[in-house]
């Protein structure tokens, strides 16, 4: 299994800056991405920001150029700096652990919301 730990979140004023943090640890497959997804109320869970265990990153096209997602490959440890907030970007943000397989397996930190509004 894999346990993800989360920090940051919060409310920010639109244009305002947010940085989340990830931290992976447990039985950790050496294929794998991990990134942040986000979830608004009943709507499917949608991708944020990946970095893969090969450097390839992948982003959502709404965050690209206001969002940076950077991995610390060592430590399994990902951050997500989200700069340009807009009230669009307000959701439940999720950490996720995938890993390709066989056997296919995702793990899901317990999220923490993002709130942008003036």
């Amino acid at each position: 299994q894999v346990q993800l730990a989360e920090s940051g979140g919060g409310l920010v004023q639109p244009g305002g800056s947010l940085r989340l943090s990830c931290a992976a640890s447990g039985s950790l497959g050496s294929i794998n991405s991990l990134g942040w997804y986000r979830q608004v109320l009943e709507k499917q869970r949608e991708l944020v920001a990946y970095v893969t265990s090969g450097g390839n990153t992948m982003y959502a096209d709404s965050v690209k150029g206001r969002f940076t997602i950077s991995r610390d490959h060592a430590k399994n440890t990902v951050v997500l700096q989200m700069n340009s907030l807009e009230p669009e970007d307000t959701a439940a943000y999720y950490c996720g652990w995938h890993e390709p397989g066989p056997p296919e397996y995702t793990s899901w930190g317990q999220g923490t919301q993002v709130t942008v509004s003036s």
